[in-house]
């Protein structure tokens, strides 16, 4: 027997230890060279480890032990002589194989013998759980189910949504058949919760509304031409949008109050949007109706669990202002040259480029070269340490229905003035979609946030932790100021920078803000070039 000791490897420079989460493979089990064979996580990430030999696997460490770097986790038997039949996973896919023609032959036969279709028996019953979503994510909230207890899902079926404190997200049925609700909706689960069983025994067998549908018209019974409406039964569905109508709603800026669902329970649909819409976006009859008899001021309130977004959001917020000391100082900037800028060459910007030429673009640029200048503006303390980056990865304040994320436009020092423009526009959309990945939205040495396109004229913008500062832009607004000795209307915009005085002094505030003012009303200054126009278009 030839056995190689298989030991933690070195991850990087400050991970020295990590969790075994999971083995992928059995002890016993043949693995071939480089085939995952186990999960290890650290306090930044999820790791998949390769077997560096092929062999038989002898398993060391357990599941759920923490390991230093460098301990043993698994032996390799490189004397073991691979079986005949492949490996446990080409043996799973060719049972898969011969189980789906074994399938196909007896539906062949039971169409030849026109035998009716199998309604779906008992079968084995699967434990859906919570996945694992994000290194720094152990709890969710469940939100609502978009299936019914007892319904029959396909794979991949959306099945329910999740309120982490980054992102929405739709949960996917990972097996086929008949499901059993466990969880109850607005409910707080663990990492690993059971949330629903699936009997995978009805798998295809279709739902019961369906073989309904199915039936020749004269099978149904038959009705008079008026029927009454079936009472709605009222539970956390009704006046719900579902995930397709809530982003019909978003985008026409129309609230749920307005419309009356017609879903099952007063779910309100996608058709019902639509149809809201298409009669001008008024109210239906009895709606309005309703309204009008109204009269006085209403006194009714309305309770509501807060997302788990807007409850880390809060958490965050409050604890940067205990534990920062943190200040804001104030400049203003004439805009007049940016604006001419974009006045001139916006078209041919856009048609090189194919993207519109923002301000956002300019700030970003302007705060990305003096980050670079002021290194304590852009670290952050790290206990009784100071980390100092030599990289502007720098956070983009967006507004999304669920609330403010921060995605990050990571080399922000390196990209040009369109490659800057395409990133802000990719995250922003992908914030108003909840498309957001855990990646994105993590890091960032320096955050900008823009109040000015909600109209405001001035704040003091919260430091976003572990950040050390903030820069918040505002509306421009023509004022008079006094250039050479003469009072003119200039358009303005006043600049807030909010710093954590621990680290960044008083004066380095103020003169990072000023650098920032400076490249922003000589905007010339920072597209590197002989020729500035070259530069900004990218010729």
């Amino acid at each position: 027997m030839a056995e190689v000791e298989i030991k933690v490897p070195e991850i990087g420079e400050s991970v020295t230890e990590v969790t075994l989460s999971a083995w992928l493979k059995q002890d016993g089990d043949y693995v071939e060279m480089d085939e995952e064979i186990a999960e290890f996580e650290s306090d930044k990430a999820t790791l998949e480890f390769p077997s560096p030999e092929a062999g038989k696997l002898i398993i060391v460490a357990e599941e759920g032990s923490d390991l230093q770097v460098g301990d043993l986790v698994c032996k390799i038997d490189t004397s073991a002589e691979k079986p005949a039949g492949g490996s446990s996973d080409q043996k799973e896919e060719t049972k898969a194989e011969e189980k789906s023609e074994s399938k196909e032959e007896k539906s062949t036969q039971q169409k030849a013998d026109s035998a009716p279709a199998v309604e779906g028996k008992p079968g084995k019953v699967e434990e859906v759980t919570v996945p694992e979503i994000g290194e720094s994510i152990n709890e969710v909230t469940l939100v609502e189910w978009l299936v019914e207890d007892g319904d029959i899902v396909e794979l991949d079926q959306e099945i329910a949504e999740f309120d982490s404190d980054k992102a929405t997200l739709e949960f996917p049925a990972p097996f086929a058949g008949k499901i059993e609700i466990i969880a109850e909706p607005d409910t707080d689960l663990e990492i690993g919760a059971l949330v629903c069983k699936i009997d995978t025994g009805f798998a295809g067998a279709g739902s019961s509304a369906k073989k309904e549908e199915a039936k020749p018209a004269a099978e149904q019974p038959k009705q008079e031409a008026k029927t009454e409406a079936a009472p709605v039964k009222e539970n956390y569905a009704t006046g719900h949008a579902s995930p397709a109508a809530a982003k019909h709603m978003r985008e026409n800026d129309v609230k749920g109050d307005q419309i009356n669902g017609t879903g099952q329970n007063g779910r309100i649909t996608k058709e019902d949007v639509v149809n809201f819409l298409k009669n001008g976006g008024v109210a239906d009859a009895e709606q309005v109706v309703t309204a009008l008899e109204q009269t006085g001021g209403s006194r009714e309130q309305k309770r509501e669990k807060m997302s788990r977004m807007r409850r880390t959001i809060s958490k965050r917020l409050v604890e940067v202002k205990n534990e920062t000391a943190m200040l804001t100082t104030f400049n203003d900037v004439n805009m007049e040259p940016i604006l001419t800028i974009r006045s001139e060459y916006k078209k041919a910007f856009e048609e090189k480029h194919g993207i519109r030429l923002g301000f956002m673009s300019f700030f970003t640029r302007a705060c990305a070269i003096a980050l670079l200048k002021f290194p304590a503006v852009n670290g952050y303390i790290d206990g009784e340490e100071i980390i100092y980056n030599d990289f502007a990865d720098i956070s983009i304040a967006v507004s999304t229905p669920k609330g403010l994320v921060v995605p990050v436009i990571r080399n922000a020092e390196t990209l040009s003035m369109a490659g800057i423009e395409q990133k802000v526009r990719e995250l922003a959309l992908k914030g108003r979609d909840g498309k957001l990945t855990m990646e994105e939205m993590t890091g960032g040495t320096f955050t900008i946030t823009n109040g000015g396109i909600f109209g405001s004229l001035l704040s003091t913008p919260i430091i976003n932790a572990p950040q050390s500062a903030i820069l918040g832009m505002h509306r421009i607004e023509e004022r008079p100021v006094v250039v050479n000795g003469e009072v003119v209307v200039k358009p303005m915009m006043y600049l807030a920078m909010s710093y954590d005085h621990r680290i960044i002094d008083g004066k380095e505030s103020v003169t990072f803000l000023k650098t920032v003012k400076d490249l922003l009303e000589n905007p010339e200054r920072m597209l590197l070039g002989e020729n500035p126009v070259d530069v900004l278009l990218g010729m």
